[in-house]
């Protein structure tokens, strides 16, 4: 996989407390909040490719991270070589085979998403599934409705009025990944070969975890029809169930703070007004 030449700066990763590894060249620079390298080392006397993550926000928790995917023992999870488990400042992992879909697809032209969306699907909903000893997930601001004057400058009351009308009435609690969406899967055959980036895994709701993997970021070309959606639900209701109507909650939710993002084109900002439009209006006949 190929990843960026250096693009920020970053801690000195040559410079992390390793115990079992040793690093011998950066190969690349994934983009992501944290530091984080593609990278060459020597671990149990064998060279490795691995990806070295190195806490930089203020928010990050690579300790939520490494305890999870102890706790988990699933093979699609990433194998960890080293890691500052007291401080939680940096973990090891060795590097997984695969392509992310924003690759595999690029522009989507052919609509050959639709022999990914249902395994996308019914990923999530045997990950829903998966019991253990895990925390609750941090409280992040996509939970909460946005204050009502951000709405009513961007004309979108009745936005605000859809959400603060219909609530979801219960929280269906199960373990989420928190953030199952395309950069943190990889894809080997059409099959999904590893899954990345367990910080904001916890106990958490069901539904908000679904949305966050079903809606569009600026500039994804796939996953922005209800053919998509729909197969992608098809996936997880094959092994899971969820309330959906919760689902579309949420989407919205997440979606109202998404539209303001100052880097997002009249295309996307013209998307999500459709998606407003369609799921608080019940108009245009998308459903999820």
């Amino acid at each position: 996989m190929k990843h960026p030449e250096k693009w920020r700066e970053t801690v000195d990763p040559y410079g992390l407390p390793y115990k079992n590894f040793i690093l011998t060249e950066v190969l690349g620079y994934p983009h992501a909040g944290n530091d984080v390298f593609y990278a060459k080392g020597i671990y149990r006397q064998k060279e490795v490719l691995v990806y070295v993550k190195a806490a930089r926000q203020a928010g990050a928790d690579i300790a939520n991270e490494i305890a999870v995917i102890r706790e988990l023992q699933l093979g699609l999870a990433p194998q960890i070589l080293d890691c500052d488990e007291r401080e939680g400042r940096f973990v090891v992992t060795l590097a997984k085979t695969g392509e992310r879909l924003s690759v595999i697809l690029g522009e989507n032209k052919n609509r050959d998403s639709l022999d990914y969306m249902y395994e996308y699907g019914q990923t999530l909903a045997k990950l829903h599934r998966i019991q253990g000893n895990f925390g609750e997930v941090k409280d992040r601001r996509f939970f909460h409705i946005p204050e009502k004057s951000g709405f009513a400058l961007s004309g979108l009351e009745f936005v605000y009025d859809y959400l603060i009308s219909n609530q979801p009435k219960e929280v269906n609690k199960c373990f989420c990944h928190g953030d199952f969406h395309y950069a943190n899967i990889l894809w080997v055959n059409k099959h999904i070969s590893a899954i990345l980036d367990f910080e904001l895994s916890g106990m958490g709701s069901r539904e908000f975890d679904i949305a966050w993997a079903l809606i569009l970021r600026p500039g994804q070309r796939f996953l922005n029809t209800g053919e998509e959606a729909e197969l992608f639900m098809e996936g997880y209701l094959s092994a899971g169930t969820c309330n959906r109507e919760y689902v579309k909650y949420y989407m919205v939710l997440i979606y109202s703070y998404f539209i303001n993002f100052q880097n997002n084109t009249s295309e996307y900002r013209n998307y999500v007004m459709r998606v407003f439009e369609e799921f608080c209006h019940g108009r245009g006949g998308r459903d999820v």
